[in-house]
């Protein structure tokens, strides 16, 4: 079986690479990047294919069984024609399947919810495109948060928008094990998994810090329209609105859903606790 996976240039793209290379071999796996010299897998081939275009893409997908489409993050209104532009060469390049990261998210009206609803509108032209497809809906990951700790250390606090709404996390390794799953077992096809581990609060998720990196962190809670002034003034209007966007979300309990993730991979996902502890110790 032979796979492509775009933008492995990016965080999960790479990871996804990784473990296709384990599974499949490196002569069977291809990647995309807009930037081919940003790529850290040498060891396969990696072709230059920007979302914008499609012939980029039709070259890359020759001889390909299954494409992995890795969600871009360009706006949201601009996602939709570039997913597209994959979809659409990974059928003339006679592709059989298509597997997609899309993100979980139940209906809202948060300043998120664009990205949300680009997403659902992927999923469902890869339903239409008559292509064999699976999509996995990614919870949040885990990373952002720990790589983000010197900051909630320099304020003493993990401060936003959340209260005691639960957020169901994820980390970029266990999507990769679950994206390489989907790839190869076509008994999961035609259907939509939610890709999350456990649901916690962020009162917990500031307990996790403070055992596992022996920290002295509190939670405080805001409202959403403080926490989208704070967003903005450090973020800028777009990318304020989107974090703002998603701990909103989490407030309202709209990423706080059941796993499909022991469906998908064979096992239960990673604990959150696990998470931390395979973060510090790598």
């Amino acid at each position: 079986m032979k796979v492509a996976i775009t933008s492995v240039s990016g965080q999960l793209g790479s990871a996804i690479a990784k473990r296709a290379i384990e599974e499949f071999g490196k002569k069977n796996v291809a990647g995309t990047a807009r930037t081919p010299e940003k790529v850290k897998e040498p060891e396969i081939a990696v072709f230059k294919a920007d979302y914008n275009e499609k012939d980029g893409f039709l070259n890359a997908f020759q001889g390909i069984d299954a494409v992995l489409l890795v969600s871009g993050m360009d706006a949201p209104d601009k996602r939709i024609g570039q997913h597209k532009n994959v979809i659409n060469a990974a059928k003339e390049a006679g592709v059989k399947k298509i597997v997609y990261t899309s993100i979980i998210g139940k209906k809202g009206e948060s300043t998120f919810d664009a990205i949300v609803n680009s997403n659902r509108q992927t999923e469902e032209d890869i339903k239409n495109s008559g292509l064999n497809y699976a999509i996995g809906r990614n919870g949040l990951y885990i990373e952002p948060d720990i790589e983000y700790l010197d900051n909630y250390v320099k304020d003493g606090k993990i401060s936003n928008c959340a209260g005691d709404g639960k957020c169901s996390y994820t980390s970029r390794d266990e999507l990769a094990i679950a994206y390489v799953s989907l790839l190869k077992n076509d008994s999961l096809n035609g259907k939509v998994y939610n890709l999350v581990g456990e649901a916690i609060t962020q009162t917990e998720l500031t307990g996790y810090f403070n055992k596992y990196f022996d920290t002295n962190l509190v939670y405080e809670s805001l409202t959403p329209e403080e926490y989208l002034k704070v967003q903005q003034k450090i973020n800028g209007e777009f990318l304020g609105s989107v974090i703002a966007g998603i701990y909103k979300k989490i407030r309202n309990n709209e990423f706080n859903l059941e796993s499909n993730y022991e469906k998908v991979v064979g096992r239960k996902h990673k604990t959150v606790a696990e998470l931390f502890s395979d973060y510090k110790n790598n």
